[in-house]
């Protein structure tokens, strides 16, 4: 029977670590406010932080998918541990020796499969250290020593060697009590011939961590070209138990925290460098590790960069076709940022380790300053590849372009996009081709899709030519009556304040049910309220934008701001329907609440709560009535 952790050690254990500690080792937190501090969630996609870390009852909660508990409940769940292994992991970082119960305790056999192939991974990067000083390393030091590395930069990043033999890494770990099957789950070992066999032989070795410092797999660079090693140039870690190439980031335990102190993260493309940039000064370096960028890498990072609205991430990509195309890839996942996304590349297309060797570290630390927009270069790469002295050629790059810039997130940083997008395609009919862009931006936020096909937009009323018709399509407004109601409001609160002030400020955001429109509406209020538009009407809107509190609101802000109001003619009453429109709305929700509760609570209840209850059932149905009665005097 396997041993029970002793239950004061377990306690131990949870007092040793700060909640708040442990889990700043995963993401960015901030304060909450009441002694609390919040972060993205890791365990669910979001886009405002809904985590929250309570340090004083070492606790954590997330209100958006209700996950929460304390630090060894948040360490099982976003390493996938069994609680054993959690509470061993936690007790070896805060210096605790465990006993354990029932029978004794025997660490070869009954420790979780995660802790035994971390811990055999751990093993495998200290042999491979200590080999890299062995005489048949000499081609591996050699290597690191051409591309500006010393050995005091390889102690840095664990850089080890595996030796050319068949199984000398195998034999040393069997001799550390672990078995042939942990050995090949591990994939450490593969299967040979006659047993088990090392799978790196002969390569440069980076030990590849998980945010929490553990190594969980390695990257091994091929050395030889004698024909010995005809395996890839680069061979990495399969698929394991505790190892997952598209969830994993080279570089990630060392830049973690200069990541979230700097609001900005450098992607390159290799373990060298990832070496020279950080080496140079840039620490918030980062590589994937023998797969394209993904979603899951972006996951990572946004619980790091907290999308706090200054967060840069810069990709350095060589500026040949394979290149090119990994940008364009990393592109179609930008709009998952709420980052800003740029590209670097180096002249004559070198990478950061040959740019720091040839220009030395002021020129990778300027490579890494965010100069071209990520949606810019796919822009151009795009239009490039159509005939733009025709107009066929126009169109087509137009429809494949356009949705690229109604992506942007900025909508003043669009309308300035779409304004040069023109000027490239040639399209002197500027203000077509920011019509369409804001009605392409329009659909996908309505819709939540990327537009319609070309064909689709063709059929629309779309050209190119200088004799376009208006842009048709999807409806500007939610399709949902109270939501219509609820942005004619606000509409009305940015354009015509003199029209619903003083009566809108009275309103609170619970009466926008739409959530995009509650943000507007607190933001109004932040900035001053809609009074504030009738005495200071000049920087009004000004300063309701710089109350936003990302670009997502602040976009919404500026959409409202200036599309169009749906009557033609607007004035008082038309005014006052929509004030009388979304607060009778209101009413009405908080009338069958109250009812409810009365139901609820029947006649059993506390007599002067009860009464309470219907004093205000009463007083909401007569308010209610009389708005129907009268409208806007009755607010």
């Amino acid at each position: 029977m396997a041993g029970r952790i002793n239950d004061d050690d377990v306690k131990a254990v949870r007092e040793a670590l700060p909640i708040d500690a442990v889990v700043s080792e995963y993401l960015s937190l901030r304060n909450a406010g009441g002694g609390n501090l919040k972060g993205l969630c890791p365990f669910h996609d979001e886009k405002s932080p809904s985590f929250q870390v309570s340090p004083s009852k070492g606790l954590f909660h997330c209100f958006g998918c209700q996950e929460g508990g304390d630090t060894i409940a948040f360490v099982m769940k976003i390493d996938h541990l069994t609680f054993a292994e959690t509470v061993e992991r936690l007790a070896a970082q805060a210096g605790i020796t465990l006993r354990y119960e029932e029978g004794g305790y025997n660490p070869s056999t009954q420790r979780g499969e995660r802790t035994r192939l971390v811990e055999a991974h751990k093993a495998a990067a200290d042999f491979y250290i200590q080999q890299l000083e062995s005489p048949e390393a000499e081609i591996g030091r050699k290597f690191l020593a051409e591309r500006g590395f010393d050995q005091q930069a390889a102690a840095h990043f664990g850089v080890g060697y595996s030796p050319a033999g068949w199984d000398h890494l195998t034999r040393f770990l069997r001799g550390k009590g672990f078995s042939d099957k942990e050995l090949i789950t591990s994939g450490l070992s593969q299967d040979g011939r006659r047993g088990p066999i090392d799978r790196f032989r002969g390569r440069l070795m980076w030990p590849i961590r998980d945010m929490g410092g553990e190594v969980v797999g390695f990257g091994a660079r091929r050395l030889r070209e004698d024909g010995t090693d005809n395996g890839p140039k680069y061979l990495n870690t399969p698929e394991t138990p505790i190892y997952k190439k598209s969830q994993v980031l080279y570089g990630i335990d060392l830049a973690k925290k200069d990541i979230a102190k700097a609001s900005r993260a450098v992607v390159v493309e290799g373990y060298t460098d990832v070496m020279a940039c950080h080496l140079a000064g840039v620490t918030t370096a980062i590589a994937t590790c023998g797969t394209a960028f993904g979603n899951d890498h972006i996951k990572i990072l946004r619980r790091l960069l907290m999308d706090n609205g200054s967060a840069r991430v810069i990709f350095t990509f060589d500026g040949d076709a394979a290149g090119q195309k990994a940008a364009l890839r990393a592109f179609e996942d930008d709009q998952k940022f709420a980052a800003e996304t740029y590209i670097a590349i180096a002249p004559d297309n070198m990478d950061p380790c040959d740019l720091r060797l040839v220009k030395g570290d002021e020129a990778v630390v300027d490579l890494t300053q965010p100069r071209t927009p990520l949606f810019e270069f796919a822009l151009r790469q795009i239009v490039a590849r159509y005939d733009l002295e025709t107009p066929a050629g126009r169109a087509a790059a137009l429809d494949e372009a356009g949705p690229v810039v109604a992506r942007i997130k900025n909508s003043a940083s669009q309308h300035e996009v779409a304004v040069q997008l023109a000027g490239m395609l040639g399209i002197l009919d500027t203000q077509f081709v920011v019509k369409r862009i804001a009605q392409l931006a329009r659909w996908a936020k309505d819709k939540g899709g990327r537009g319609p096909t070309a064909p689709q937009q063709r059929q629309q009323g779309y050209d190119a030519g200088p004799a376009a018709p208006a842009v048709r399509g999807p409806a500007l407004n939610l399709r949902n009556a109270v939501h219509k109601t609820e942005r004619e409001l606000l509409k009305l609160a940015l354009q015509r304040p003199d029209l619903i002030s003083p009566a809108f400020d009275a309103y609170g955001a619970d009466e926008f049910t739409a959530p995009p429109y509650a943000d507007v509406r607190r933001t109004i209020e932040e900035a001053g309220g809609a009074e504030q538009g009738v005495h200071a009407a000049a920087d009004y809107l000004a300063k309701v934008r710089e109350a936003a509190v990302d670009d997502q609101v602040r976009a919404m802000v500026t959409e409202l701001a200036v599309e169009p109001i749906l009557r033609r003619t607007v004035d008082e009453v038309y005014a006052g329907e929509q004030l009388v429109a979304v607060r009778l709305r209101a009413v009405d929700r908080r009338i069958l609440e109250v009812q409810g509760s009365l139901a609820r609570a029947g006649s059993h209840g506390d007599p002067a709560t009860l009464a309470a209850v219907q004093n205000e059932l009463w007083v909401l149905q007569q308010y209610g009535q009389s708005l129907r009665n009268h409208g806007a005097t009755a607010l």
